[in-house]
């Protein structure tokens, strides 16, 4: 089996999908103070809070440590207290990796789905 990573994200304030939300994807290198942020690419959610093609598809994948950064300020049309939320998560198998975030004007949570 092939790894891939998608996500999902929820406007719980809202009480929808959170539609048109940029997220880009980064793979990390080295660690501490030597780590390297290399930006693979950055998708928009669209109306199911989705992205219409898997965030890093199987001819994709490697194994390793990346960063999803929701671009919540903008989504929500505010910065005075969320704006970027990194997540930082390392891929240890060829497996489905889902990564969602549940999204309010004031908190988020995440969690490893299926």
């Amino acid at each position: 089996m092939a790894g891939y990573l998608t996500t999902h994200v929820l406007d719980t304030g809202a009480g929808r999908p959170a539609a048109g939300l940029k997220i880009d994807l980064y793979r990390i290198d080295g660690e501490g103070g030597g780590e390297a942020r290399s930006h693979l690419k950055s998708v928009i959610t669209n109306t199911d809070g989705r992205t219409d093609a898997q965030i890093l598809p199987a001819e994709e994948f490697s194994l390793g440590t990346y960063e999803l950064v929701f671009h919540a300020g903008d989504y929500l049309g505010k910065r005075d207290f969320l704006d970027l939320i990194p997540l930082r998560f390392t891929m240890s198998e060829a497996s489905h990796y889902h990564v969602p975030l549940l999204l309010s004007p004031y908190s988020y949570s995440t969690y490893r789905g299926s």
